[in-house]
């Protein structure tokens, strides 16, 4: 896994968004960023799954956290612009996003892939975060070191077969994040970098290889080091870089 030991209040006094925080990877990250010192904002369509997270995280005695339900795929840019007005009300600044929620889709050739599940897949994968970001950017820089970390796979570094519309939208995600990473370099205090997981046992990945024992993979706790690393000081020069987080 990624070499990086954090230290004990990393996060203190952050104020961090985690998307799909109701499960696999983003509650995983959610979990031990409130661990490390955040108030960690969970966003997510499914309330009880962030109610649960939200319960484990106040049980544990670490900073309260919010809720914040969201359908991605539905949502509008007047919704992204409501989270803005409603962060900048409750908390007045953001120290960083982690864009973790994402859609498979479904594993077909493009000849056949239907175009109704391709918007969706676009919609949830690079719009959403597009959106997000573009709207929370006045909150990012009320910070003195935010961070944005946006998630990545090797089929969005190299395509492969039959992946269409999920690949194909994690590879823009890279390129966004590598144009946001050069144009705000100089002028803010904002970096932007990518995060790819490997394999690991998630929902998505047991719908993407159904034959596939998940006990022989990784857990998402188990790769948490370089989402920790992205989100705190030690990675205060780090920018439009892509980290591999088995790596």
């Amino acid at each position: 896994m990624y070499n990086y030991s954090a230290p004990e209040q990393l996060l203190k006094d952050r104020v961090l968004l985690v998307t799909g925080a109701g499960d696999g990877i983003g509650r995983a990250a959610a979990k031990r960023y409130a661990e490390y010192g955040a108030t960690v904002i969970l966003l997510g369509k499914t309330i009880e799954k962030l109610e649960h997270v939200y319960d484990q995280i106040e049980q544990a005695g670490h900073p309260q956290p919010a809720i914040y339900p969201m359908n991605l795929e539905g949502a509008s840019a007047k919704d992204y612009q409501d989270l803005q007005l409603t962060l900048d009300k409750e908390f007045g600044r953001l120290d960083g996003i982690l864009h973790n929620a994402a859609l498979l889709g479904v594993l077909t050739p493009i000849a056949q892939y239907d175009m109704e599940q391709w918007s969706k897949v676009m919609q949830v994968n690079l719009n959403a975060p597009y959106m997000l970001t573009r709207m929370c950017l006045p909150l990012l820089e009320k910070s003195s070191a935010s961070s944005v970390v946006f998630t990545t796979d090797d089929v969005g570094i190299k395509g492969k077969a039959y992946w269409g519309a999920y690949a194909i939208s994690k590879a823009a995600v890279n390129n966004m994040m590598q144009i946001l990473a050069d144009e705000m370099e100089t002028n803010t205090s904002i970096r932007f970098n990518c995060i790819n997981p490997g394999i690991v046992a998630t929902t998505m990945r047991s719908k993407a290889y159904p034959g596939e024992n998940p006990t022989t993979l990784a857990k998402p706790e188990d790769i948490m080091n370089s989402y920790l690393y992205l989100m705190g000081d030690d990675s205060k020069d780090v920018n439009g870089q892509i980290i591999n987080a088995q790596s």
